[in-house]
C-alpha cells in the first residue's frame, strides 16, 4: 500500500496529511513535487491545504494547472483514489475532477473554526466508518468555500449520491449550495472536502472525528493490498 502527498508552494498543510497517514496507516507517504510529470505508483494520491501560489487568480487554479496534475488526472481516470481536502478540493473541481466550484465565502471573510457535519454517503471508501447520518465535528480554515453548481450539475450530484458530507442543518458557515461540505466523483474513487479531518485525529487535537475518514480508505487499501 503506497500513498502519495502532493506538495505545491504555498501549502501549508502537508506536513499535517503526512501525520495523520503515517500514524493511521502505519506508512510514511511519498512526496510529490507540483512541477513533477510523472507521480510514483500509489494506492491513494493526497492533495493537501493551504493557499497554493498564494491563491492568486482564484483559489485552486493555478495549482490545477500545474505540471503535476496531468498525472494526477491520469491515476485518478485509471481508479486510484484521490482526496483534496480545503485547497487540495479546490484545485480538484479547477481541474475538472470534480463538479461544481469553490467560490468566495458568502460573508466575504476568511472562516478559521471547528464546524458540525453531518455524514452523508457513507458507502463509499472514505467513508465506510461512518454511520450515515452521523453528526462528527472538523475544523474549517478557508476563505473560498461556497460550493456552488449550476441546477443541473447539483442535481445529478443529488442524484448519484455524491454528497459525501454537509454542514449539519442550520450550521453552514460559507453559504455552499445544499449545505455541502464534500462530494465525490461519479465514479467514487475522487472526494473532495473543504473541511480537514486531518486536523482532529487524536486527543491532543480534541477530538478523533476525522480519524475514520482515514480508517476507511487506508483500510480498503489494505484488505485490497492482501
Amino acid at each position: 500500500m503506497k500513498a502519495t502527498v502532493v506538495q505545491f508552494p504555498g501549502c501549508n498543510r502537508d506536513r499535517d496529511m503526512i501525520a495523520a497517514i503515517t500514524k493511521i496507516g502505519g506508512i510514511a507517504p511519498q512526496l510529490a513535487w507540483h512541477t513533477d510529470t510523472e507521480l510514483p505508483e500509489s494506492d491513494l494520491i493526497v492533495l493537501p491545504g493551504g493557499f497554493s501560489h498564494g491563491d492568486y487568480l482564484r483559489a485552486g487554479a493555478i495549482a490545477a494547472r500545474a505540471p503535476v496534475m496531468n498525472a494526477v488526472r491520469a491515476a485518478a481516470d485509471k481508479g486510484v483514489r484521490v482526496l483534496g481536502v480545503c485547497n487540495g478540493f479546490q484545485m480538484l473541481t479547477e481541474a475538472g475532477l470534480l463538479p461544481g466550484s469553490l467560490m468566495r465565502n458568502s460573508g466575504l471573510t476568511f472562516i478559521c473554526k471547528e464546524v458540525i457535519l453531518e455524514a452523508v454517503n457513507t458507502k463509499n471508501m472514505f467513508t465506510e466508518r461512518y454511520n450515515k447520518g452521523e453528526i462528527i465535528r472538523c475544523p474549517v480554515a478557508h476563505h473560498d468555500g461556497n460550493y456552488f453548481a449550476d441546477a443541473k450539475t447539483l442535481n445529478q450530484v443529488e442524484d448519484n449520491g455524491q454528497v459525501a458530507f454537509r454542514y449539519a442543518e442550520g450550521t453552514n458557515p460559507n453559504g455552499s449550495l445544499n449545505d455541502i461540505a464534500g462530494v465525490f466523483n461519479a465514479e467514487g474513487n475522487v472526494l473532495g472536502m473543504m473541511p480537514h479531518p486531518e486536523n482532529l485525529i487524536e486527543s491532543a487535537h480534541g477530538g478523533e472525528d476525522g480519524r475514520r475518514l482515514f480508517e476507511s480508505v487506508l483500510g480498503v487499501l489494505e484488505r485490497e493490498a492482501a
